[in-house]
């Protein structure tokens, strides 16, 4: 009888075990989308219960405020980016190939104006646009890789976009059917890990609001700072400049874009001093807040070393795409977190000497 029913039992997880695999291979294109939304719903879950109580219960119309939001405010700026940003690599590259085919480029007169090395640049650019064999050898080797460069990064946002328009959608669903989800997840997790079900559910939510939280104030801290430096500097349009540097801030190498693009248009007006200082300011601050406080945030929200912050990023972009930034480091401080959790170590305090 006892052999009877463990035969069962091992039947019904082995039919458990392959229904799951089944699933996740279903839903294998869209698992990092809905992973996605899943760490935005459980980083935004306070809010969506605050904009629950003002619309008095109205879960549908609750859902969809939030998810409206996100579109707007996140989804939106980055098409844009990325339409922008395909269309002038595009734009540019035709000029530039077309001069140089012709024959007709000059160095820019702004070269001369750098402290120590202008004139001897400006001398040794003048020369190598003299002849039309050194341009086509120097186009061959730089122009083309630039290119496939810039529009992969272009490639990379657009999917980004079709990943979080994909999230964004999915999580409409999660907010409006949260609390249904709730009780079945909680339900399937008492049955399966006991007593310490509800104190591991309270630290993936943690661990979760605090890898977002890291990433999001990570890009607002630098579009604060690049948005000071901006105005120092007296480039126009800095609040939109401050939106460009928000939204590519989540781009590895993104707010060097705005901020470069700025010194060389400061450059161009003669400004030589203070397209140094935007230089200076842009390495050292601006690009500073992402080396410096994106660990100390997502480290302090989580728990997370650094090494597991960095590795999470990278990996993320390399396995997920775009919303692998947000999706790395959330699933290794989960699982890090959860780790701890078990084991009962805590991490070792390191003092700085």
């Amino acid at each position: 009888m006892d052999q009877e029913r463990s035969g069962k039992n091992y039947a019904f997880m082995g039919a458990i075990a392959l229904l799951t695999i089944g699933c996740l291979y279903v839903l294998r294109p869209f698992l990092a989308a809905i992973l996605f939304a899943a760490a935005i719903v459980i980083s935004s879950w306070p809010i969506y219960l605050y904009v629950l109580a003002r619309m008095r219960g109205r879960r549908t119309l609750a859902a969809l405020t939030l998810t409206l939001t996100l579109t707007f405010l996140v989804i939106l700026p980055i098409a844009l980016v990325a339409y922008n940003l395909a269309d002038d690599v595009g734009r540019f590259y035709e000029q530039l190939k077309a001069a140089v085919a012709t024959g007709h480029v000059e160095p820019p007169a702004w070269l001369r104006q750098i402290p120590v090395v202008g004139e001897t640049l400006y001398s040794y650019v003048a020369n190598l646009v003299s002849s039309r064999e050194q341009m086509m050898v120097l186009a061959q080797r730089l122009l083309e890789p630039a290119r496939h460069y810039l529009l992969g990064g272009g490639i990379v946002l657009g999917t980004g976009v079709a990943q979080m328009s994909l999230a964004a959608f999915v999580s409409f669903f999660l907010y409006r059917d949260g609390n249904t989800l709730l009780v079945a997840i909680g339900v399937a997790m008492q049955r399966i890990i006991g007593e310490r079900a509800e104190r591991i559910a309270t630290t993936v939510s943690q661990t979760v609001r605090g890898v977002m939280y890291g990433l999001l104030g990570t890009a607002l801290a630098q579009a604060v700072v690049a948005a000071i430096g901006f105005v120092i500097a007296g480039v126009p349009g800095v609040p939109l400049l401050a939106v460009a540097t928000f939204v590519m801030s989540l781009v590895p190498v993104g707010p060097p874009i705005i901020w470069g693009g700025a010194a060389i248009w400061l450059f161009n007006q003669g400004q030589t001093g203070w397209a140094i200082f935007m230089v200076v300011w842009g390495l050292v601050l601006i690009s500073g807040v992402d080396n410096v406080v994106k660990p100390m945030l997502i480290s302090r929200g989580s728990s997370l070393p650094f090494l597991l912050v960095l590795l999470g990023v990278l990996g993320g972009v390399l396995a997920f795409g775009f919303v692998g930034l947000f999706i790395g480091p959330t699933l290794l401080a989960v699982g890090y977190s959860l780790m701890r959790e078990w084991t009962g170590i805590e991490p070792a305090v390191v003092n700085d000497i």
